[in-house]
């Protein structure tokens, strides 16, 4: 079964809204320029895309409409009759299905206009028949005016109902106007729905949850229901009818003892049987509120004999008073239990249960011998049953302890934590080691274990710890006093000295060893000055040096130790009438003969030329975007906006 989020509902928009929200799409989605010079071929693609554009967008939005509103035979009966009490089914269909037939015909439309646009056959001619096939589609969309404005007021009107799920927990609240149900739901809830001292203050369902058990449900204030004939009743008493219905819930039915609601109790009894066969199947609950104004020990005999005969006919009846809180609680409780044991029964009577039921196998352990095993049922659980049977109440949420103390089952119970915190006051300290079960119970309040490694210290400490380590603390004091810790090199072997005497010596070695590295350190690495060249101007002078360092150099060219500053010093002295043509012709010979600095580094022709195809390939990209050379930084617009800006013409829609 469906459930529906009507608050996801799409707005309707008004006919005029929707003719021009559906004509400016066409215009902006769709091309706009056309001339007479076109083919025709093209001409009619043209009109034909803005008649198909037109029908599809029309189509998308009505069958919105119709999906997302919800159909009646698919949804809930609550929601079916809720809809029927407040719109009236009729109308609702009738509007659904006129926004339908709207939808066909724009389609017919739009497909015969698309076959008589191939018989076009002028620009003027096409533009005609896109003219009328839009008019057409935008004058049925005019018809549907009132069907359009109906379901948005249906629309708003859905979105505010609140979300009752009718398959969940729910109780339902009943009655008189002006007894007291939605200060009830207010005590049992916080739907915080208003109170007034005044008849038919709910005006529509109010829904509030609560927790109870761990589970989640859901109370819901119907409006007062007065006493009338089913056809007589207006649309605010119809919402308690349908919601009495079809929800599946347990029926608080609430009743005014002080009469205050301006409505006798015979008059209130009248109304709970009139509607009583709607509470088939449903727990039922009686309310008698406002015991606060007047109690049930003042209501005269006729008043009492009404809720006598009620809990007669099986249906229990709770005094209480939302004012006070009494009996709320209990009537809250027992409504929830009740309710709960109801659903299990009717899913145990329904056909998904026996499917269940036939996949599941208990298991009947096979006896390993002849000796009977009976269930074995703990001491306490029996004590706890026999305090039962005589009427003694013993609470196991309070952490009471049923103990039978002799033959004559006395019942013994402990003091809970609260009674101890009371009576001590200040002084209570909270201690949870007591309810400790261990084998030793003087073990409770020891220390917790250390834990080192994953293994528990205390597993690996003998018992005779102590007295182990006092008989070695004595032994070692015996031990001091008779010397034997004494460290005196005469006690020592011959293998003990020899040990020592070769330390020392490494000690020794090794104390050499890094004077002489510091000694390294120090000495400074020789430096030749600035000076030296200046100074030894002449070869001679060189060579005499280097022979007293050992290095003989007599035998060698002069020309390869002459002085490079003397060679700096000298001045150069060009005469151009002393230049002579062979001169000239001798030094072009020589730089002729150097190398080119494009081939420098480059060992064969191979990788020369391949140099070479790299070098086109590095200025390939260079030349493509038109730069003068390497230092041209200028970027050049790609796509100038002036030629690629404006309407797009007839063509393939992928490129967006």
């Amino acid at each position: 079964m469906a459930l529906y989020n009507f608050k996801k509902i799409t707005v309707v928009p008004s006919s005029k809204d929707f003719i021009d929200i559906t004509l400016s799409k066409t215009q902006r989605k769709t091309p706009t320029v056309v001339h007479k010079s076109y083919p025709i071929s093209r001409i009619r693609a043209f009109y034909l895309r803005k008649v198909r554009y037109t029908q599809q967008n029309y189509h998308d939005r009505l069958s919105l409409i119709l999906t997302e509103f919800p159909k009646l035979e698919d949804v809930h009966p609550f929601y079916a009759d809720l809809m029927n009490v407040l719109y009236d089914k009729d109308h609702y269909k009738l509007a659904l299905g006129q926004i339908n037939t709207a939808k066909h015909l724009i389609d017919n439309v739009g497909r015969d206009y698309g076959r008589l646009m191939k018989y076009g056959d002028s620009l003027y001619r096409c533009k005609q028949l896109k003219r009328a096939a839009l008019g057409r589609m935008c004058t049925i969309m005019k018809r549907q005016k009132q069907s359009l404005e109906y379901l948005e007021e249906v629309r708003q009107h859905m979105s505010r109902l609140p979300s009752i799920d009718p398959n969940t927990r729910t109780l339902l609240i009943s009655g008189f106007p002006n007894v007291g149900k939605s200060s009830l739901i207010n005590k049992l809830t916080r739907a915080e729905v208003d109170v007034q001292p005044y008849a038919f203050t709910t005006k529509s369902l109010f829904v509030g949850h609560m927790d109870y058990k761990y589970l989640r449900w859901q109370v819901i204030d119907t409006p007062g229901i007065l006493d009338h004939p089913l056809e007589e009743r207006n649309t605010i008493e119809m919402l308690s009818i349908t919601a009495l219905a079809h929800l599946r819930s347990a029926v608080i039915y609430v009743m005014d003892i002080s009469e205050q609601c301006g409505q006798p109790l015979e008059a209130q009894l009248q109304l709970f049987n009139n509607i009583k066969p709607l509470f088939a199947n449903k727990p039922l609950y009686v309310m008698a509120n406002k015991t606060d104004i007047i109690s049930k020990e003042d209501l005269d005999e006729d008043r009492k004999k009404i809720f006598e005969d009620i809990e007669k006919d099986g249906v229990p009846v709770f005094w209480t008073s939302t004012v006070s809180g009494v009996g709320i609680m209990e009537l809250r409780e027992d409504a929830c239990d009740k309710l709960l044991l109801h659903r299990v029964d009717a899913k145990m009577r329904g056909k998904k249960v026996g499917n269940i039921l036939n996949r599941l196998r208990v298991a009947q352990p096979t006896p390993r011998d002849d000796k009977a095993r009976p269930p074995c049922i703990p001491a306490k659980i029996l004590a706890k049953r026999a305090a039962a049977a005589r009427g003694q109440e013993v609470d196991p949420l309070l952490g009471e302890e049923v103990v039978a103390m002799d033959a004559d089952d006395v019942i013994t119970t402990r003091k809970t934590e609260r009674d101890i915190e009371i009576e001590m006051d200040d002084e209570y300290v909270i201690d949870l080691q007591k309810w400790w079960d261990l084998k030793n119970p003087d073990e409770k309040h020891d220390t917790l274990p250390e834990i080192w490694q994953g293994h528990n210290i205390a597993d690996y400490i003998d018992p005779d710890i102590m007295d182990k380590l006092k008989s070695l603390e004595k032994e070692e004091e015996e031990k001091e006093e008779a010397g034997f810790y004494d460290d005196d090199e005469e006690s020592d072997d011959e293998e003990t000295k020899e040990i020592r005497q070769l330390a020392a010596k490494i000690r020794e070695k090794k104390k050499i060893r890094m004077l002489e590295s510091h000694e390294k350190r120090k000495i400074q690495k020789p430096q030749v000055t600035r000076r030296t060249t200046s100074v030894n101007k002449k070869p001679t002078d060189l060579e005499n040096e280097m022979g007293e360092l050992g290095v003989e150099l007599r035998g060698r060219k002069q020309g390869h130790f002459r002085s490079r500053s003397k060679t700096r010093n000298l001045k150069r002295k060009r005469d151009p009438s002393a230049m002579d043509t062979s001169v000239a012709r001798a030094n072009s010979r020589v730089r002729s003969q150097s190398r080119n600095r494009d081939e420098s580094g480059i060992r064969d022709p191979v990788m020369r030329e391949k140099a070479r195809k790299l070098a086109k390939i590095s200025q390939r990209k260079m030349i493509q975007m038109g730069k003068a050379g390497e230092s041209d930084r200028h970027i050049h617009e790609k796509r100038p906006k002036h030629l690629f800006t404006g309407k797009r013409g007839v063509g393939k829609t992928e490129r967006r």
